[in-house]
C-alpha cells in the first residue's frame, strides 16, 4: 500500500483538497484491498482556512510526510504569498530531505517552486498564472500547454480538473490502465484526455497601440483570404522586411506565426458557436482545405476540430 500524504496550507483550493482521497484513496487491487492509504496534514497540524471560507481540521501535522511515499500540495488561492516570510521557509524545511515523489495541483506548483523543488526541472500549472509565475520562478522550465508534467519524482499539473487527470496517471503508473480505468468509471471521468491545457485557454488580446495594429486589424477582416506576409508589409505601406522586424518586436511571433495562431482561434470559435461542416470551418478560417485545419489544430492544442467540437458541445457535435 502506497502511503499518500495531503498538505493542507492556508487559502488551499477546497475542491483540489479533496481529489487524492477521491481518486487515489478509492483504487483497489483485484482482492479489493486499497492500494494507497491517503492522509491530511497541515503544517503545525491545527486548522486551515480554505478559498471555500471553510475550515478543515486535519487529523495530522508535517511529520506525516516523512511517512509518505507521496506527498500531494492542492492548489492555493493566494499562490504568491507562499514565497513571502515565514511561510517559505516552513514549506522548504517541511520538504527538505523527502524521499518521496512531489505531486502539485494547479497553483500547487508554486507552493514547489517556492520551497526550490522545480527550480531546473519541466513543470506546469494552471495556464492563467503562467505569466505570473514564470516572473517569480524565472530558473523552472514551464510549459503551460500540457495538462500535467510527470519528471519521475515531482509531478505537477494544470487546472483543478487537470488534477484529477494526473492523479489517474499516477494510478496507471503505479498500477496499471485497468486499475486507473476503474476509478475513473466509478467517478464518471475519463480515464484520459486528448490534448493539453491550451484547448481550453482564452485567446490573449491584442496589443494597441502599436505601428503594426491597423495591419492586424485588417488582417483579421480577411482571414478567409490567402494572406502573405507580403500582404500584410503592403497594407501597412512598408518593405517586407521593416514589417516583420516591426512586428516580431511588438507581438513576439512572426508574422506569419500570427498569421496562423489567428486562423486557429477563428476556427475554434466556429467549432464552438456553429454548426458549421469542418470543410466549411477550414475555409471561414483561412486554411482552405480540412487537411491544413486538422493539422494546424492539433499542433496548436492536441486534438482534432471534430474532438475539439465535442468537447464544448457534447451530443450537439456532428
Amino acid at each position: 500500500m502506497y502511503e499518500v500524504a495531503v498538505l493542507a496550507l492556508p487559502s488551499v483550493i477546497g475542491f483540489e483538497l479533496g481529489l487524492p482521497h477521491k481518486f487515489l484513496g478509492s483504487a483497489v487491487g483485484a482482492d479489493g484491498r486499497p492500494l494507497y492509504r491517503v492522509r491530511t496534514a497541515s503544517l503545525d497540524g491545527g486548522p486551515v482556512r480554505t478559498s471555500a471560507e471553510y475550515t478543515v481540521l486535519p487529523d495530522h501535522d508535517a511529520a506525516i510526510l516523512r511517512e509518505a511515499d507521496t506527498v500531494v500540495i492542492p492548489g492555493v488561492s493566494d499562490h504568491p504569498a507562499v514565497r513571502r516570510g515565514e511561510l517559505a521557509d516552513e514549506l522548504a524545511a517541511a520538504l527538505a530531505g523527502l524521499d518521496a515523489r512531489l505531486v502539485s495541483i494547479c497553483t500547487g506548483a508554486f507552493v514547489l517552486a517556492a520551497a526550490g523543488r522545480l527550480d531546473g526541472r519541466r513543470a506546469t500549472t494552471h495556464w492563467m498564472y503562467a505569466e505570473h509565475f514564470r516572473r517569480l520562478f524565472p530558473r523552472v522550465e514551464l510549459d503551460p500547454d500540457v495538462l500535467y508534467v510527470d519528471e519521475g519524482d515531482v509531478l505537477t499539473s494544470a487546472g483543478n480538473a487537470a488534477g484529477i487527470d494526473l492523479l489517474l496517471h499516477l494510478v496507471r503508473r503505479d498500477h496499471g490502465a485497468a486499475v486507473a480505468a476503474r476509478v475513473a468509471r466509478r467517478s464518471v471521468v475519463a480515464p484520459w484526455r486528448e490534448g493539453g491545457q491550451s484547448q481550453f485557454a482564452e485567446p490573449l488580446p491584442e496589443p494597441r497601440g502599436s505601428s503594426t495594429a491597423a495591419t492586424q486589424a485588417w488582417a483579421l477582416e480577411h482571414l478567409t483570404e490567402p494572406l502573405t506576409v507580403a500582404d500584410l508589409a503592403a497594407h501597412a505601406r512598408t518593405s517586407v522586411r521593416t514589417f516583420t522586424r516591426r512586428f516580431r518586436r511588438e507581438t513576439g511571433q512572426s508574422p506569419a506565426q500570427w498569421l496562423i495562431g489567428r486562423r486557429v482561434e477563428r476556427a475554434r470559435q466556429l467549432l464552438e458557436e456553429t454548426d458549421l461542416p469542418v470543410e466549411r470551418v477550414a475555409a471561414e478560417a483561412g486554411f482552405g482545405t480540412t487537411a491544413s485545419l486538422r493539422q494546424h489544430l492539433h499542433a496548436a492544442i492536441g486534438v482534432a476540430p471534430l474532438a475539439y467540437r465535442r468537447t464544448y458541445r457534447g451530443d450537439r457535435a456532428g
